[in-house]
């Protein structure tokens, strides 16, 4: 991957983001009720303590109570730190059961855009939004594009600010989150009437 990935505000933990696909992983897994820019963070930390090594075969194998531990901080990784650990786990045991370890055969072994949205379904923790939207982050980002990748990411592929995938810098992190706002706003009024 060479690409850029602009998600924290710091360089060395979006250099991180744009060079081991392991990394990028667990910062989307993360980026769920919780500040974008820390989730996206989590993986540098993570590697930080890990004696600065992040690799999915040392994390499957990971004493559980151990990786909790490490997740806790402080700071937290997550405002969830326990169960996030446990499906940052499950995450590299599905990593190295299918994929070698190696996360980024998700989207190098994938023919086509439904492909990857699927092998990405497939990921624990990686629901239907969450899937689309890494396929966004991965054609926008990082130059990933197998065909019918626009198809595989539902609105999140059109210009605009949609999501994280569009997020260049500190300006378009601001007008995602005021998108994300106003789509909340009219989902609570349509609700409400």
């Amino acid at each position: 991957m060479d690409g850029t990935v602009p998600f924290t505000g710091d360089p060395k933990a979006d250099e991180l983001l744009a060079t081991e696909p392991l990394a990028l992983l667990i910062g989307m897994l993360l980026d769920q009720q919780f500040p974008m820019e820390r989730a996206f963070h989590s993986p540098y930390d993570l590697k930080e303590r890990l004696g600065g090594r992040l690799d999915a075969h040392d994390l499957a194998t990971m004493d559980a109570d151990e990786l909790v531990a490490v997740f806790r901080g402080p700071p937290a990784l997550h405002r969830y730190p326990g169960s996030m650990a446990a499906r940052a786990q499950e995450l590299a045991r599905v990593l190295v059961e299918r994929y070698d370890g190696q996360a980024e055969r998700v989207w190098t072994d994938a023919q086509t855009g439904a492909e990857l949205f699927a092998d990405l379904r497939a990921l624990p923790g990686f629901g239907e939004q969450k899937s689309r939207i890494f396929v966004a982050i991965l054609a926008k980002r990082l130059g990933v594009q197998p065909p019918g990748w626009q198809e595989a990411t539902g609105p999140y592929g059109q210009a605009g600010f949609f999501s994280v995938a569009d997020v260049d810098g500190p300006d378009a992190l601001a007008r995602v989150r005021e998108h994300k706002k106003a789509v909340k706003a009219a989902a609570k009024a349509k609700t409400a009437g």
